[in-house]
């Protein structure tokens, strides 16, 4: 069975990739490779031209992958359900990715490829796998930063009803394709107003990646994506709605 048969294009979290994801289904259906199949649904411009989806075979052994998408305007892709999830992403999110690829490749051909990516190429590649795009009531995010998940989920339960999360990061969307309550996305917190896509490109700059301001948010404890987190119980499970990290003592001069 391919894959990609396996995904369930009802979950909630899966929406606003629902109609492009379909019809990629349907060209893997019919034989075509991910990246041809991506091929047929992009219109991606990259300032030289057509974004193209080419096989990972194309990526040559001593270019790193992102400047080579850099270069080219090609994305490497495998026939595999994470590159699936990248391809649809970009489709998605076209200028957000062409954003976080200009910053990897300059941080590539300012510093080169080493033994460890660097704090600014980690805090891209974790934004690039795990994000959450989260427009949400500052009442919920200060229930976030408090890790006080009864608030959150339970006494605030219906200002969920004005706030918009979407999962931009591909491994995150792959994970959930076998839901576990313990997946956890990085969730940046966004104003509302205009679109996730324009908002997220407004502050996404190499200072504001590398302050590890995310917030780590259970994407199935949110209403509605999970039906398991209407019982009473499910977010007294500390495995995953962990306790608030004890705030460092603070130093005092002595008298």
């Amino acid at each position: 069975m391919g894959f990609w048969r396996a995904i369930d294009w009802d979950r909630p979290w899966l929406q606003p990739y629902r109609e492009d994801g379909q019809a990629l289904c349907a060209a893997l259906d019919a034989g075509r490779s991910v990246a041809s199949a991506l091929n047929g649904r992009a219109a991606i411009d990259v300032g030289a031209g057509r974004l193209e989806f080419v096989d990972m075979q194309a990526l040559p052994a001593d270019e790193a992958y992102e400047a080579f998408i850099h270069r080219t305007g090609h994305v490497p892709t495998r026939d595999n359900l994470h590159d699936f999830f990248n391809g649809l992403v970009w489709l998605r999110f076209p200028r957000l990715k062409r954003r976080l690829n200009e910053l990897q490749a300059a941080e590539i051909a300012r510093a080169g490829i080493g033994p460890t990516r660097g704090a600014l190429r980690d805090a891209l590649t974790l934004f690039d796998e795990n994000a959450a795009l989260w427009q949400a009531p500052p009442a919920l995010a200060e229930a976030l930063r408090e890790r006080n998940w009864q608030a959150l989920f339970v006494a605030q339960r219906d200002a969920w009803r004005h706030a918009s999360t979407v999962l931009f990061g591909h491994a995150l969307l792959e994970k959930l394709c076998s839901p576990r309550a313990a997946i956890t996305a990085h969730a940046w917190w966004l104003p509302a107003g205009r679109g996730v896509e324009d908002e997220a490109l407004s502050w996404l700059d190499p200072q504001t990646l590398v302050s590890k301001s995310h917030l780590p948010l259970p994407v199935l404890g949110i209403p509605g994506w999970w039906g398991d987190n209407e019982r009473a119980d499910f977010y007294a499970d500390r495995s995953v709605f962990r306790d608030p990290r004890p705030r460092p003592a603070r130093n005092t001069p002595a008298r």
